[in-house]
């Protein structure tokens, strides 16, 4: 199963690139919204984990552009974020994401949130 993760930093790329790689995971990682977009379609990912601060696209925009896409509007967007204020898990929810990870995040949190999203995905 294919994850991708959106994050400018390259610290938190690398961080869940090892815990998703070591759970079985194939990691598709790209460092803006821009890049992510251009990589959907070739990667089709089950689970998208998407930072909020991010230059050029933030990831309220991506997140909004993935979910007007009719390919890829059914797929859950976890939003990422040193935040963890009501007012950004609002605006994440307005922009239609499933789910919101404060970072840093452990290895069991990232681990726990794709099991919750991914799961009906393996029964089918």
């Amino acid at each position: 199963m294919k994850i991708m993760v959106i994050d400018d930093s390259s610290t938190i790329r690398r961080s869940a690139e090892i815990f998703l790689g070591q759970a079985g995971y194939q990691v598709v990682l790209a460092d803006d919204g821009f890049d992510a977009l251009a990589k959907m379609n070739d990667h089709r990912p089950a689970l998208i984990f998407c930072d909020i601060l991010m230059p050029r696209l933030d990831g309220y925009q991506t997140c909004a552009l993935i979910k007007k896409s009719a390919r890829f509007h059914d797929t859950p967007v976890v939003m990422l974020s040193s935040k963890d204020g009501l007012f950004d898990r609002a605006r994440g929810a307005m922009v239609g994401s499933d789910a919101y990870l404060t970072k840093p995040f452990t290895k069991d949190s990232l681990l726990k949130t794709v099991r919750q999203y991914t799961a009906p995905a393996l029964s089918k």
